[in-house]
């Protein structure tokens, strides 16, 4: 008898509605979503999306749904926890959509009675015991016992054997020097479970004060109706989307994976060899997630096509090391589309460092943000501990104090070399823009108050719940943009039906003190009260928008008029242009060693080296008049018509002669260069593609390889012809969107960098 599909199953034109809804919310809460590399997508047949880092519970599916359905027409059925399905409001709109109900371990701890510790922690690490315990009531073979989180991490491990109301065999022993430090009172232990003995008492096992420590149990989960639903929907030839992480996060690392997405490739291969099956990796790149108005790119890797040996593993029983070797190559496959670090300082030290390696100030589009940071990140964890490096670190750590002390941002520094008289000028040009803002965003910031307020405290409060119940959380904050789109999503159309509703009832009392004519009837106030309303909040957001892009502007040029703070402006300027060029040096000499290709699709142009920018005719000039089409080389175009380049130009970024983005309009007077605190977005459509590294739309050109065979001939002119038909598919649909779009110019560029303003 055929199984039966265990889950909801998609309706197409709901979905694609419910889609479309949540996409004005997107498009509100983000300023702009960039997807990268969407011509890897596979058209057609089961697709596996595997996405990370899960920076944003609920926003991350429908950013990838959204992307998904606008670059390639395809829907995604994803993976949604348990809990979170059986919301009010989330559970039906997810299960309407298809999504698939997975239950977690972890969701479900109860705490366990009496304390555990672990009697014998370098000889048999796997064997717990416990004090006043009942193991054999609470616990059950393939649950876990879970430890108390320290320092947002909480160790868990897998019983493999209860022997009985004390004691308890475990599948794999706890992890981390934290774990034994917990489970036998002693802190003289190393990261390898060793107890270091540093009083000299001989001693081996727990502490003689110890008493145990506290502990929780989850349930075993039973996973057969979730791989059976993912079965179904892969060999219809759909696709499907997990967060293999396995839950929500803020780290700014990847957690480690889960088992779940290589299980399903694996076992959906094995049933059906010919199916065609891929994996796709997704890197979720945020700039601020859980903040209103940030921005994100969205990139998408070269498909993973499961080797069929690991098939035959899995077939042949040898099922945990083929799923162990598919899940690290799933593993590398999202470090290369991620940006990862340590910890957060290293983070923010490279993204000073990738600030400083932009010495002409201009600005760089958002995906090559990305692909620099990345690169940033892998060089500097190789090279960490070598001196240059060290020394770097420690004069960028204190410019950023600098900065911090000063209360301005990094592009703002370039102030200080505005004469006295632009300075005065453009500081009363912004404040009288700003009031100009301010009469504009005051009515609907009056109007809409209520949702904020009550979006800021709901989602802190939710926020803080969040992290009381996480193992790995840090301070919640991925759950803060979901709450805050909820919160709004439920509020606004109630606040405007009671405007609407007070509107309507204060035209029947007295026509609005006489100005409404008596012959406009009840329900037309009705319709305007639901159109004015909206679009005042719109208008509010707009103008709010710009005029805190203003405001934020205005400190650094009041320092430039005050002589003391003047003098340290200057001075602080000095050591940027300094720094920027240690720090391009150090990159330029290390860079070749960690990238070979690192001069032939370089991403950033080095001012500071003779020859390497491009003259006017050289082979490399773009023959396209079109700014922002850039070769796919990462080499920079030349313009002779542009004199403020200095000779030194990046890839992407805005220009005098770009198009206008379809996210931008006229009316956003914060991206004219005199009065904007930063500059204008990039001069393509925020729906654009970039497969390469210098914001280019199709695969990345690289140094040409060797041919071997004819067979390899032929694989590569198939993978061309390929790209090649894709390209002109999206071409052609995109050429009507094209020949509405305005030609403008954006003025005067403001001095520094828009990255300089950006902290992930």
């Amino acid at each position: 008898m055929a199984r039966k599909p265990q889950q909801s199953q998609m309706v197409n034109w709901v979905y694609d509605f419910i889609l479309w809804l949540w996409s004005i919310v997107l498009d509100l809460f983000f300023r702009e979503v960039h997807p990268r590399g969407s011509w890897r997508i596979p058209r057609r047949g089961p697709v596996i999306f595997v996405a990370a880092p899960h920076a944003n519970q609920f926003v991350d599916p429908l950013i990838l749904m959204r992307v998904l359905r606008t670059e390639a027409h395809r829907r995604i059925a994803s993976l949604i926890a348990e809990k979170s399905i059986k919301r009010s409001f989330v559970g039906p709109a997810s299960r309407i959509m298809g999504a698939i109900s997975v239950g977690r371990a972890l969701d479900k701890t109860t705490p366990g009675k009496g304390k555990i510790y672990m009697p014998d922690p370098v000889n048999d690490p796997m064997l717990v015991r416990g004090i006043d315990t009942q193991f054999d009531h609470e616990a059950q073979i393939g649950g876990l016992l879970v430890l108390p989180s320290v320092n947002g991490d909480a160790a868990n491990a897998e019983i493999l054997e209860i022997r009985g109301p004390e004691e308890v065999k475990l599948k794999r022993e706890f992890k981390g020097p934290d774990a034994v430090k917990q489970l036998t009172g002693r802190d003289d232990t190393n990261e390898d479970r060793q107890l270091l003995d540093s009083v000299g008492n001989g001693q081996k096992g727990v502490s003689n004060a110890f008493k145990g420590t506290p502990y929780k149990i989850a349930p075993k989960v039973d996973q057969t109706k979730v791989y059976d639903a993912v079965f179904d929907r892969l060999n219809a030839g759909d696709c499907v989307c997990i967060f293999p992480e396995g839950g929500s996060h803020d780290r700014t690392e990847l957690l480690p994976l889960k088992a779940g997405v290589a299980i399903m490739a694996l076992g959906s291969l094995a049933a059906n060899p010919d199916s065609g099956l891929t994996i796709v990796p997704c890197g979720m790149n945020y700039f601020h997630a859980h903040k209103f108005r940030s921005r994100a790119v969205v990139e998408f890797g070269p498909p993973i096509e499961v080797p069929t040996e690991l098939v035959e593993m899995y077939k042949s029983g040898e099922r945990r090391e083929a799923t162990r070797q598919l899940l690290e190559i799933v593993y590398q496959s999202l470090v290369a589309v991620t940006v990862t670090s340590p910890d957060y300082d290293t983070l923010m030290l490279i993204q000073a460092a990738r600030r400083l390696y932009n010495p002409t100030g201009k600005k760089l589009p958002l995906p090559m943000v990305v692909e620099l940071n990345r690169r940033l990140v892998k060089g500097y964890t190789h090279y960490k501990d070598d001196p240059r490096i060290m020394n770097l670190k420690k004069s960028v750590n204190a410019y950023n104090k600098k900065l911090w002390l000063l209360g301005v941002r990094d592009h703002q520094v370039e102030y200080a070399k505005f004469s006295v008289t632009k300075v005065v000028f453009t500081l009363l040009y912004r404040l009288s823009k700003l009031a100009i803002m301010a009469v504009g965003t005051l009515p609907g910031l009056v109007l809409f108050a209520p949702v904020f307020i009550a979006t800021k405290l709901i989602s802190i409060k939710k926020s803080r719940e969040a992290l009381a119940a996480s193992t790995v959380k840090l301070q919640g904050r991925d759950v803060i943009a979901t709450w805050k789109l909820l919160v709004a999503l439920a509020f606004a159309p109630l606040l405007y039906g009671l405007y609407t509703v007070l509107l309507t009832y204060w035209t029947y009392r007295n026509r609005v003190q006489g100005y409404v004519p008596s012959w406009v009837p009840l329900w037309m106030v009705v319709v305007f009260g639901f159109v004015v309303f909206p679009s005042i909040t719109f208008a509010a957001l707009r103008f709010g928008e710009t005029g805190m892009d203003i405001l934020k502007s205005l400190r650094p040029l009041v320092l430039s008029l005050n002589p003391t703070s003047a003098n340290t402006l200057v001075k602080l300027r000095e050591t940027r242009e300094k720094l920027s060029a240690e720090v391009t040096e150090v990159i330029n000499t290390l860079g070749p060693e960690m990238f070979p290709d690192f001069d032939h699709i370089r991403i950033v142009a080095d001012p500071f080296r003779e020859g390497l920018m491009n003259e006017p005719g050289s082979p490399r000039t773009p023959k396209s008049p079109r700014s922002g089409q850039f070769p796919s080389n990462g080499f920079m175009p030349h313009s002779p018509k542009r004199s403020n380049t200095a000779g030194a130009s990046i890839a992407g970024g805005s220009s005098a002669h770009g198009h206008l983005p379809r996210n931008e309009s006229f009316g956003n007077l914060g991206n004219m260069g005199l009065f904007s605190s930063r500059p204008s977005s990039r001069s393509r459509s925020r729906s654009n593609s970039s497969g390469g590294l210098a914001n280019s739309s199709g695969f990345p050109v690289k140094g040409f390889s060797t041919i071997s065979s004819k067979d390899s001939l032929e694989e590569v002119s198939k993978k061309i012809r390929g790209a090649m038909q894709e390209r002109g598919k999206e071409r052609t649909r995109r050429r009507s969107e094209e020949r509405s779009w305005d030609m403008a110019s954006s003025g005067a560029v403001t001095p520094g960098s828009e990255e300089g303003k950006k902290e992930v």
